[in-house]
């Protein structure tokens, strides 16, 4: 199955997308906070806001809304997915 490779905005929050990840098929699902069907995670991005030392991997909707987000020292710590955005592997892209 081919991927289309639907690219972020170059900023998703108001944080500078610095790396990110898409995929046709879900990395994985976030619980809605309503009670509703889970929400499918088909963008990952890590960003950074102005000039802060840590990094956030956001976890996005076919869209590129932000769903879910996660901060962490460095890109590369980011980068390394939990068990729940394992159902695809990652491919990293940069802008």
């Amino acid at each position: 199955m081919k991927t289309t490779l639907m690219t972020p905005p170059s900023h998703l929050d108001g944080a500078r997308v610095l790396a990110w990840a898409w995929s046709d098929l879900p990395f994985g699902h976030v619980a809605a906070e309503d009670g509703a069907a889970p929400i499918a995670i088909h963008g990952l991005a890590v960003c950074r806001y102005g000039d802060e030392a840590q990094v956030y991997r956001f976890s996005c909707d076919a869209r590129w809304d932000t769903v879910q987000d996660d901060t962490y020292a460095s890109e590369d710590d980011a980068r390394q997915l939990p068990a729940q955005y394992r159902a695809v592997a990652a491919a990293w892209h940069t802008p």
